[in-house]
C-alpha cells in the first residue's frame, strides 16, 4: 500500500515574471534619462529668471540649439558657427516635409549661455528665420526667490 505525502500547505509563487518586469522598468528609465540629458550640454550655464516656467505641454517637433559663451552653436553634438547653421536647419526642415508636417510645427529651443552676447542670440534667431522657422523658445533656469 502506498502512502501519500500530505501537502505541506505552503505554496510559493513564481517570482520570475516579477523580476523580469523590474529589469524592464529599470532599462526603460535608463533610456528615458539618457534622452532627457541629450537636450542638455554641460558647457551651457542657463541664465536665471523668476519668470521661467516649464512648458505646459510637450512640443510637437523641438529642435534644440545650444549657444556657447564664445558664440558658437551646438546642434546634435556638433559645434558650428552661427553662419554655418543654415544647412543643418535645412536638413531639419526636410525631415518635417518628409513627415508631411508644416514648418510651423517645429519649435527652435535656444539654450543660450548666461554670458553669451545678446547680439549672438539675435543672429541665431535671424538665421533660423531665414530658413523659414517661426516659433522659438528661450530656456532659462527657474529662480524661485533665491
Amino acid at each position: 500500500m502506498r502512502i501519500k505525502k500530505a501537502p505541506s500547505g505552503i505554496q510559493e509563487g513564481d517570482m520570475t515574471p516579477m523580476i523580469d518586469m523590474t529589469f524592464q522598468l529599470i532599462a526603460f528609465f535608463m533610456v528615458l534619462i539618457n534622452f532627457s540629458q541629450s537636450e542638455q550640454n554641460e558647457r551651457i550655464l542657463l541664465p536665471d529668471s523668476e519668470l521661467a516656467k516649464p512648458p505646459e505641454a510637450p512640443l510637437d517637433f523641438p529642435i534644440t540649439l545650444h549657444l556657447t559663451k564664445e558664440g558658437s552653436v551646438i546642434i546634435g553634438g556638433q559645434e558650428i558657427t552661427i553662419e554655418g547653421l543654415a544647412p543643418y536647419l535645412s536638413a531639419e526642415a526636410d525631415v518635417l516635409r518628409i513627415r508631411g508636417k508644416p514648418l510651423s510645427d517645429a519649435t527652435i529651443i535656444i539654450r543660450g549661455h548666461r554670458e553669451a552676447q545678446t547680439g549672438k542670440v539675435q543672429d541665431l534667431i535671424r538665421v533660423c528665420q531665414q530658413t523659414n522657422f517661426e516659433k522659438f523658445a528661450l530656456r532659462a533656469k527657474e529662480n524661485v526667490g533665491n
